[in-house]
């Protein structure tokens, strides 16, 4: 694999990669192929934290557009996370890979209560951890729960693995004139208003020194390159 410059990642997952495309819920075999990219990853001794959203599931702006209580949506869309952290976690565990997946808001039937010293030493065995239920609180994304999980943790990098190859000033699927950046500063990307992660997790980000990675998690190379410090999907950083 070469020479690698990040040693520890959070790698940040939409709930949607679970799912058909245009689908919703968890499909089995769209699990399965996540676990192999990941395991891939696993086997070059990479230590790997996972945040997965809930938008195959739940989104929580649909419900309180409707009226519902914004703290209740939220609390249901934190629930949906932890479903996506068990599929993902069994289909890794299958492949030989050993898991463990703590949550926000505790649920100790089906999974360790997050404790930062413990999931850091779960990662220096050797274990993939996954973090459910965001931040545990609401009015706040899954993007600002990878960001809050990289700095506790000391990650080197987060990665937040979409869709589309990385950071475009406009929607590339709209657009095909859309211009991808291959670099931009924190503050760029907060004052562009990109939306590629909400501003409350660039600012985590910019505040404690993590680099995020914006690129496509369907490159089957692609997460690996960007290790290698190759230039792929957009770089966030100082």
């Amino acid at each position: 694999m070469g020479q690698l410059l990040y040693k520890r990642v959070i790698i940040k997952i939409g709930g949607e990669s679970l799912s058909n495309p245009g689908g919703c819920g968890i499909d089995p075999l769209r699990a399965e192929e996540v676990a192999k990219r990941i395991a891939a990853l696993h086997s070059q001794e990479i230590e790997i934290g996972i945040v997965i959203g809930a938008g195959n599931l739940w989104r929580g702006a649909e419900g309180f557009q409707f009226g519902m209580d914004r703290a209740r949506a939220d609390h249901i869309g934190m629930l949906a996370t932890v479903m996506n952290s068990l599929a993902l976690a069994d289909a890794l565990e299958r492949m030989g890979v050993v898991t463990r997946v703590q949550t926000a808001i505790e649920m100790r039937a089906i999974a360790e209560p997050y404790i930062r010293l413990r999931a850091v030493r779960h990662l220096e065995k050797g274990r993939i951890v996954i973090f459910g239920s965001g931040t545990g609180n609401p009015y706040f994304t899954t993007d600002s729960a990878a960001a809050l999980r990289a700095a506790e943790i000391g990650a080197d990098l987060l990665i937040k693995a979409t869709k589309v190859d990385g950071v475009y000033d406009d929607d590339p699927h709209k657009n095909s004139q859309a211009r991808r950046f291959e670099r931009l500063t924190y503050l760029e990307a907060l004052n562009m208003k990109l939306r590629v992660m909400d501003s409350t997790a660039v600012t985590l980000c910019m505040d404690n020194h993590v680099p995020i990675i914006v690129l496509n998690l369907w490159d089957a190379e692609g997460v690996e390159r960007a290790l290698r410090g190759e230039s792929v999907g957009t770089l966030i950083a100082d």
